[in-house]
């Protein structure tokens, strides 16, 4: 039986389109081209995905080039986080480049544009220049300096280059159309100064390129086909092709331009200007915090590479922009993680149970199958005893028909182990619950095959032996921000939604064989959610982070509202 083919998406259309007019498959090249100033979020998620897959559908390579033309945001911080986030994602990169390998080259350009009477130095205000260029309704007018000859143009640039000027004081503008509808086309900057060291260049040049200047020339020296973008950018297609015009050797290929709608995500932000506030202002413990919607924090939240490959498969590429809940990044998560997990048992809200007719000092270790999804997965063995600890929130003295938990004078099963009946319970002085007394059928032995073995109740539980307990720190996460828009709001900052209750760290008792369990593995703590070992974590302290939970908790906060 065939198979459905997959249908394209607009992007993969246009690169068909091409193909089928002649454009040789073998010249097709793509790239990916963050800036270094912050940490991959999700939204590069979808770009990252996107580039890399199509160079795996038309075998062809794939650039990941650093926009580093901004010395005072960058850092090698950075672009080691960003290689790293590609890597772990799944992908390869054919070049490593930087726009810093072709400053010497757009320098020259530069000068050619200079002497080609497309170029001059303005040393207006910025203010003066924001006024001089119009409005989207009326034109702008021409600036003073534009008519400054080539030699006096040629001798400014060569002293901005020398750091003869201050910052602020100089800057290089194309020579386009100062009444173009477009208000890119107004002589947009080309240079500015800035006496500011550069994480590859260190201080060898004090004048750096602009983003448009720079990104459809780095295209055009890598040979890149096809120049993928978001929807912002689409304004800025009509210099990228005029800046490829002035340098254009038409035996090469020309890249083309063409954008898709960036994605934004329920309950968080994704600008990095707005993280890196977080994570100044101590929101947040770093950029691979947990809670942050960067690769990193993810990834140490305990989410695989692949749940964000099937997530950004799942939401597509689009035209428009819209709103994606990431509860739906969640569901990608569970389902990954629960055909590879590991169950295991841990007790977050501890309440002890005795089993009073459980032998003195007798213990046993039990059966218990490390995950029913995969049959490959194997057992493990459990310890009981005596003492065990249950979730505090499995007991009541009393309660209705619905609750099949344990309370007194009823029955549950334990997971793997046996049948318990809650006979009494012991309470402090404020009327808490410090102890509940059992007693246990002893030939109701999950897996033994005895007609009590198979004797149905509605309520089975996890515990934890006490005497084989290891202690461990829970850290337990919910969304950073308790609006869905939090940086939609014109009369509100989005630091006002900042969700108090995001992180709350407790202390709770897990199985023996996550003793060693390894930084970064991910597991199922059985009735709870899903876990993972952080970062933090060491041989003498289990720490782990809560990934998700089995069920949506804010779909049922949403379905009360």
């Amino acid at each position: 039986m065939n198979e459905t083919p997959k249908s394209l998406n607009f992007i993969e259309h246009i690169i068909e389109e091409d193909l089928a007019k002649g454009f040789p498959k073998s010249n097709l090249r793509f790239r990916f081209p963050p800036e270094p100033n912050g940490y991959l979020h999700i939204g590069h998620a979808s770009s990252i995905c996107l580039n890399f897959g199509l160079g795996l559908t038309y075998s062809a390579p794939v650039n990941l080039r650093f926009d580093d033309t901004n010395p005072a945001k960058e850092e090698q911080e950075y672009v080691d986080a960003i290689k790293k986030d590609v890597s772990w994602l799944g992908f390869k990169w054919d070049a490593e480049c930087y726009a810093s390998d072709y400053f010497q080259q757009l320098y020259d350009w530069a000068i050619l544009l200079i002497k080609e009477g497309k170029a001059y130095v303005d040393n207006q205000s910025s203010e003066e220049m924001a006024i001089q260029k119009g409005t989207p309704t009326e034109p702008g007018t021409d600036s003073p300096n534009r008519n400054r000859s080539i030699e006096e143009n040629l001798s400014l640039f060569e002293q901005m280059k020398n750091g003869e000027f201050k910052e602020g004081t100089h800057v290089l503008r194309a020579k386009i159309d100062m009444s173009s509808s477009n208000m890119l086309m107004r002589d947009p900057i080309i240079y500015r100064i800035l006496h500011k060291a550069h994480h590859r260049t260190n201080t060898d040049w004090c004048i750096y390129p602009m983003y448009d200047w720079t990104h459809g020339e780095s295209d055009y020296l890598e040979q890149v086909s096809h120049s993928f973008c978001t929807l912002e950018f689409a304004m800025h297609r009509e210099l990228y092709d005029w800046f490829l015009d002035q340098v254009i050797d038409i035996t090469k290929v020309r890249p083309k331009q063409r954008e898709f709608a960036r994605r934004n995500f329920s309950h968080t932000v994704v600008s990095k200007r707005k993280l890196l506030q977080l994570v100044e202002q101590g929101v947040v413990t770093g950029w691979d915090d947990p809670r942050m919607p960067t690769i990193s924090g993810l990834r140490r939240k305990g989410y695989t590479a692949r749940s964000i490959r099937n997530f950004v498969d799942t939401i597509g590429i689009a035209k428009r922009e819209n709103v994606v809940d990431v509860s739906l990044l969640d569901f990608c998560i569970r389902e990954d993680l629960n055909k590879i997990a590991p169950r295991v048992m841990g007790v977050l809200d501890p309440v002890k149970v005795v089993i009073t007719n459980y032998p003195e000092g007798e213990e046993e270790w039990l059966d218990a199958e490390n995950n029913p999804e995969d049959e490959t997965a194997g057992s493990r063995k459990v310890p009981f005893s005596k003492e065990i600890y249950i979730e505090r929130e499995d007991f009541r003295e009393e309660a209705n028909k619905k609750f099949f938990r344990l309370k007194l004078g009823k029955e549950v099963r334990l997971k793997n182990a046996y049948i318990i009946k809650a006979q009494s319970c012991t309470k402090d002085t404020d009327g808490n619950i410090t102890e509940i007394q059992c007693t246990y059928d002893p030939k109701s032995k999950s897996g033994s095959g005895t007609e009590e073995s198979l004797r149905k109740v509605k309520g089975t539980l996890h515990w934890v032996s006490i005497k084989h307990a290891v202690k461990a720190e829970v850290r337990l996460y919910d969304r950073l921000f308790t609006d869905e828009t939090p940086d939609a709001h014109k009369d509100k900052d989005f630091m006002e939604f900042v969700n108090p209750d995001s992180l709350k760290i407790i202390t709770g008792f897990v199985e023996p064989s996550l003793a060693e369990a390894k930084i970064g593995a991910n597991f199922q703590f059985q009735r709870i959610g899903y876990f993972n070992v952080d970062l933090d974590s060491t041989p003498e302290k289990l720490v782990f982070n809560k990934t998700v939970g089995l069920r949506d908790s804010w779909a049922k906060i949403a379905q009360k509202n």
